[in-house]
């Protein structure tokens, strides 16, 4: 595989994963006291989600912040090396 290929794969990467990361961490539930509260977070408290449903959504959550760093780390060796 060229090197110029796997670049623009891991540009790619790092631009979906990083939008993909910051939706789902708005997605989590606010803890209290921050911005979240602000914009009515701690408003619906008996509609919120369910332990599993905010288990998965850390889980999803660090999965991809590894992928994107693990990204970027490949992006510096790429550009290091080129």
């Amino acid at each position: 595989m060229d090197l110029s290929l796997l670049r623009i794969i891991l540009q790619v990467l790092l631009a979906v994963t990083g939008l993909l990361v910051i939706v789902l961490i708005l997605l989590h539930k606010g803890k209290g006291g921050g911005l979240s509260d602000m914009f009515g977070g701690g408003v619906s408290s008996s509609a919120s989600a369910s332990g599993v449903a905010e288990r998965n959504l850390n889980r999803l959550t660090v999965t991809l912040g590894v992928i994107w760093g693990a990204s970027a780390v490949g992006l510096g060796v790429i550009e290091r090396f080129l």
